[in-house]
């Protein structure tokens, strides 16, 4: 009989995460320089690089700060180093992470050259690790995580198969008192008017309006539309010939869950519940922007194949088409081509992606991990001063 329970660590504020990372968390790009040098020193140690923090003003650093906060906050995360180059804003995002009651602490670099500060957080670091490599797991349902639902490089497998497949994890999973997220505002053009019915409540349903207007004139404002780009060419080759269709079958990821919330980018939700994200469709921008609001584990349909992930949020890849399932299969987690092959019902495909949810929330690693993806990518707001 497969077991139904996974294996989680319990964070001090009561979030349940799937990893147990010690973070080196650089405040801006010049920062990453010294948490590489500390995690070329200490085992157990995950850093990553980004292009900001430096010269960003008003809502654009406002989002910065709740990105990197976030980030830091992540249940997988348990314990947190912050390096920045000024204190004060180095400050700003350790006592945002410290309110979680996790291990965290922070180091600037001014005054202090690289060295100095290599060595100080080096020996912060060793404490962390010895602490958090002694944390044992403990027993957990799905439906206790939250969870994020992100597709890319989509064909018509996805819209059919894929997507309606992680439709009933998504029924089950809110039904069960999980807080799930999605996104993609741009690619919801055509389907709004449909999704909009799924939203509780008239004023929410008042609001999401709002969002998706506000988005969709801002794109014109340019001067463009999403011809060429939504649609890409990668969904074209792979059959999807409008916006509309491919709206209408990225959709099909939520089922028939009710929503219950809108989030900001980055925003992490209030409780249990189904939650749509205000978001780019970038694919590394929206997993940053989920790993961010709190996303123990994301959930990834592609029908091309698409082989992003993110430092410390496993993304699980699940496919439908039985082409990219062949010639692509290291960077893919769920094979359920059977759907299209008529081998496979939804339910049982639905199924097939649970068990891989679990297996991976006890430890075993995604494609994208195993492969070193690990692409972190802030959403970015304006121009920098």
């Amino acid at each position: 009989m497969e077991e139904t329970t996974i294996l989680v660590y319990r964070r001090e504020n009561g979030s349940l995460g799937i990893r147990n990372h010690v973070l080196l968390l650089p405040l801006d790009a010049v920062s990453y320089s010294i948490c590489r040098g500390v995690s070329h020193l200490v085992n157990g140690t995950k850093t990553f690089y980004h292009p900001y923090g430096r010269m960003q003003f008003g809502k654009d650093l406002e989002l910065h700060f709740r990105t990197l906060i976030g980030t830091g906050r992540n249940p997988n995360a348990a314990a947190v180093i912050v390096v920045g180059i000024e204190p004060e804003w180095t400050k700003v995002v350790t006592d945002g992470i410290a309110e979680t009651g996790k291990p965290t602490a922070g180091f600037s670099s001014v005054g202090n050259g690289d060295l100095k500060t290599i060595e100080a957080a080096a020996r912060k670091a060793v404490e962390f690790v010895r602490w958090a490599t002694g944390l044992r797991r403990i027993e957990a349902e799905l439906s206790q995580l939250c969870i994020g639902l992100k597709c890319g490089e989509s064909d018509t497998t996805s819209g059919l198969a894929a997507n309606p497949a992680v439709g009933l994890v998504t029924e089950h999973l809110v039904a069960g008192g999980a807080a799930v997220m999605f996104g993609e505002t741009p690619e919801l053009t055509g389907a709004e008017q449909v999704l909009v019915h799924a939203f509780q409540g008239p004023e929410l349903q008042k609001e999401f309006l709002r969002v998706y207007q506000s988005y969709f004139d801002f794109i014109r404002s340019q001067g463009v539309d999403l011809l060429g780009s939504q649609p890409n060419q990668g969904n074209i080759a792979g059959g999807i010939s409008t916006i509309e269709e491919k709206a209408l079958g990225n959709i099909q990821k939520i089922g028939r869950a009710p929503i219950s919330g809108i989030l900001d980018t980055a925003q992490a939700p209030g409780g249990a519940g189904l939650y749509f994200m205000n978001t780019s469709s970038a694919a590394a921008d929206l997993l940053t922007a989920m790993a961010a609001a709190g996303a123990a584990l994301q959930l990834f349909t592609t029908g091309r194949g698409n082989n992003v992930g993110n430092p410390i949020c496993p993304v699980l890849k699940i496919c439908a088409n039985r082409e990219t399932c062949r010639n692509s299969s290291e960077n893919l987690d769920v094979d359920i081509s059977g759907v299209i092959g008529g081998e496979l019902t939804l339910p049982q495909a639905a199924r097939q992606i649970e068990t891989a949810m679990r297996q991976t929330c006890s430890g075993r690693y995604t494609a994208a991990e195993i492969l070193f993806h690990e692409e972190f990518a802030p959403s970015r707001l304006f121009p920098q001063s």
